[in-house]
C-alpha cells in the first residue's frame, strides 16, 4: 500500500512517499520539498502559480518513487480553529457494557451538531469515565451504572478549508484524510511511549507555530498562532536595518536564547538598507541575541497560554517535544525548559522512517508525519467503523448504522 502526504505551508510546499509493508513497517520512496512563498499567513496569494507548483512537485514525486500517486493525505493548518470539548453519559443499570451502549451514548451526544459556517476537521473520542474511573480505550466487556464518553473536536472556518480543498480538486487527485497540521508533526516525531505518558509537541513553522498534545496515547489537543520563525528573521532585519538574507543567515548561525559574557566582544560585519553598495555596519553577537529572544519568549509564552485556556496545564504533562525549524535555535532547549518546567528535547522525524540522514530534518515532520497518519490506528475503532453512507460532513463523520438506533 502507497501512503502520500502533502503540506503547503508558507515557506515550502512538501511531498513524502511511503510504502508500507506487510510487517505494518513505513518504508520512505521519496520525500521532496520545494520552496514556495505564495502563501501569506495561509492564505493563496495566486492560485494559478500555486496550482503549477505543486503540479510540478506532484511529478517529481512520482519520479522518485516510481509511483503513481493517486490519493494523498492532506494537511490542514489549524489557526482560527476552535477546539470543542463535550460529553455524553447514560445510564446502563450495571449491565455489561456492549458496542450498542457506546453508539447510543454517541447518539446522544453533540457529535452530530453541524456548524454550517465550519468545517469538522477533527472529532473523535478520547477517553472514557465508567462509575467514576477514567478509562483510556473502550470499555466493553465491562460492567458499571454509568458511562460517560469524552470527546475532543477542531473546526476551522470554511473559507480556509476551501481553499485547500480547491487546489487539491483542480488535480483531480482524491484526498484519503485532512489531517490537522499539528497532529501530523507529533506523529512523525513523537515515540509510543511519549504519546502514552503525555507529550506537548510545539512544531516552530516558517510563519506559524503549532502545539499537540497526547496523552493515554489519545490526541486531545491541536491549534496553532501565525507567529513563527520569520518572525524572528524580520525582527532582526528591522533591528539592525539589514536585508532579509542577511538576517536569516544571522538568525541561522549567531543567534542564541542563552548569552555568554564573551557575546558582547564577538563582532559581525552586517551589510545594511542604503543607497550604496557594499556597506557594512558592526554589531556584536549580544545584540542579535536580544532581538531573537524575545520574540521566541513571546511565541512559547502564547501556546503556555493556549494550554492554560484549555485548563490542559492541570493534567502536568512534562514532557515537551520541539521540532520544524525554529527548533534549531541555539538555546532553545534551554530557554524551553523554564517556561514549561518539563523536559524537553528536539524532534526529528523517526530514524525508522527515513531512508538517508538530510531526511533528519525537523523541517519535514509536518509532511511526514501526514503520510503516517490512518483512521484505523488514530482513532477510536467505534467512530473508525464505516457504513455505506456518511451521514455528516467532516473528517470523521457518523455512519450508516446510527439509521438502526434513531
Amino acid at each position: 500500500m502507497i501512503k502520500v502526504g502533502v503540506n503547503i505551508g508558507n515557506s515550502k510546499i512538501s511531498c513524502a512517499v511511503f510504502e508500507i509493508k506487510e510487517n505494518k513497517k513505513f518504508k520512505m520512496l521519496s520525500c521532496e520539498s520545494y520552496p514556495s512563498k505564495i502563501l501569506k499567513k495561509n492564505l493563496i496569494t495566486n492560485f494559478d502559480e500555486l496550482l503549477i507548483e505543486i503540479k510540478s512537485l506532484i511529478f517529481e514525486s512520482e519520479k522518485k518513487s516510481q509511483t503513481k500517486i493517486n490519493s494523498i493525505n492532506l494537511n490542514i493548518p489549524t489557526f482560527d480553529s476552535i477546539s470543542k470539548y463535550y460529553d455524553s453519559e447514560i445510564e446502563i443499570l450495571k449491565n455489561e457494557i456492549s458496542e450498542l451502549d457506546i453508539k447510543k451514548a454517541i447518539n446522544k451526544s453533540d457529535y452530530l451538531l453541524v456548524n454550517e459556517d465550519y468545517y469538522e476537521l477533527y472529532n473523535n473520542i478520547y477517553a472514557y469515565i465508567l462509575d467514576n474511573n477514567l478509562l483510556s480505550s473502550s470499555p466493553i466487556g465491562n460492567y458499571g451504572q454509568f458511562l460517560k464518553i469524552l470527546f475532543y473536536k477542531i473546526i476551522i472556518p470554511n473559507q480556509i478549508f476551501n481553499g485547500y480543498k480547491n487546489i487539491i480538486d483542480k488535480l483531480n487527485i482524491k484526498v484519503d484524510n485532512f489531517v490537522p497540521s499539528p497532529l501530523s508533526s507529533a506523529l512523525a516525531v513523537l515515540s509510543e511511549d511519549e504519546k502514552t505518558i503525555g507529550s506537548i509537541c510545539i512544531d516552530l513553522g516558517h510563519s506559524n507555530t503549532s502545539i499537540s498534545i497526547f496523552e493515554n496515547n489519545n490526541f486531545i489537543y491541536g491549534d496553532s498562532i501565525l507567529v513563527g520563525s520569520n518572525n524572528i528573521t524580520n525582527d532582526i532585519a528591522r533591528g539592525v536595518s539589514t536585508t532579509i538574507d542577511s538576517a536569516e543567515r544571522l538568525k541561522t548561525l549567531y543567534s542564541s536564547l542563552i548569552s555568554a559574557p564573551s557575546d558582547e566582544y564577538e563582532i559581525i560585519e552586517v551589510p545594511i538598507i542604503s543607497g550604496e553598495n557594499d556597506k557594512f555596519v558592526q554589531i556584536n553577537r549580544l545584540k542579535i541575541n536580544s532581538i531573537v529572544k524575545p520574540r521566541v519568549e513571546e511565541t512559547l509564552e502564547m501556546i503556555w497560554q493556549k494550554i492554560k485556556q484549555n485548563n490542559l496545564h492541570k493534567k502536568q504533562i512534562k514532557n515537551v517535544v520541539l521540532t520544524g525549524g525554529g527548533s534549531q535555535l541555539e538555546g532553545i532547549i534551554q530557554y524551553a525548559e523554564l517556561i514549561f518546567s518539563s523536559n524537553v528535547r528536539i524532534g526529528y522525524p523517526k530514524k525508522d522512517l527515513i531512508f538517508q540522514e538530510s531526511m533528519k530534518n525537523a523541517a519535514f515532520a509536518d509532511v511526514i508525519g501526514c503520510s503516517l497518519f490512518d483512521p484505523e490506528i488514530y482513532l477510536d475503532k467505534i467512530i473508525e467503523k464505516q457504513g455505506k453512507k456518511q451521514k455528516k460532513q467532516g473528517f470523521i463523520g457518523f455512519f450508516n448504522w446510527l439509521d438502526q438506533y434513531i
